[in-house]
């Protein structure tokens, strides 16, 4: 689900207030980004945002950055977002620092969410690509999946698979008793197919490892003799 998310000069311009003011702000420790972008611009939420809006009107009033941190601990602000904040505190990463995460690159992050394999937490209203810590995981995933023989298309209907199997997790009305059924036994038979790959994989592995071994004490007892050559 993709949440409101501002670059630093839109989210100054929607509230009406100067950088640095709101670097004033920051350094208070009266609000936080989000998190950063490749370019060092912070970005801000929508929770954030309303914020702003209410330590402004508290600003105007003639309230030091101090006595505004004091209200907020004391009483808090008067805005049902702000309950929310904690949770939109989370950290988000750009497609580059993906990238660098799982060894692959931007544009390989930006081919598989094309293709619809994945799809970014939210987007910056400059158009940024913003996922979650989860998606290093993900995209690991997929990377073994590539690994173990599956083209792009294969991985594009597991990862289907997945997005089905969270919407019926959370309410299995979504669809008819019988898609339901047909929907999750294609998953099942998808689970079977990876599990005989896998272990033809892991024998394969065995035979490899079994050879390499094998051949590796070859080679130090030949190279042990040849050096002894006069």
């Amino acid at each position: 689900m993709e949440k409101e998310l501002y670059l630093e000069d839109i989210f100054i311009s929607k509230i009406g207030i100067s950088k640095k003011l709101l670097l004033e702000w920051q350094h208070g420790g009266l609000i936080n980004p989000a998190g950063r972008t490749e370019e060092n611009i912070d970005y801000f939420t929508g929770a954030e945002l309303e914020k702003c809006i209410a330590i402004k009107k508290f600003h105007e009033l003639g309230y030091s950055v101090g006595e505004i941190s004091k209200i907020i601990k004391k009483v808090g602000l008067p805005i049902s977002s702000a309950k929310d904040g904690k949770e939109d505190k989370k950290n988000f990463l750009t497609v580059g620092q993906l990238a660098e995460k799982i060894g692959v690159s931007p544009r390989t992050i930006k081919h598989w969410e094309d293709i619809g394999i994945i799809e970014a937490d939210m987007r910056t209203e400059g158009g940024f690509r913003l996922y979650s810590d989860l998606y290093v995981y993900l995209c690991n995933l997929v990377k073994d999946l590539q690994l173990f023989g599956y083209s792009l298309d294969e991985i594009k209907t597991i990862a289907q698979y997945f997005k089905d199997f969270l919407v019926i997790s959370k309410n299995i009305d979504v669809y008819s008793k019988d898609e339901t059924e047909n929907r999750l036994t294609e998953m099942a038979a998808a689970i079977e197919k990876l599990f005989t790959k896998m272990t033809e994989l892991k024998t394969g592995i065995l035979r490899w490892e079994d050879l390499l071994k094998k051949k590796k004490k070859e080679i130090i007892a030949i190279k042990t003799k040849n050096a002894k050559r006069i």
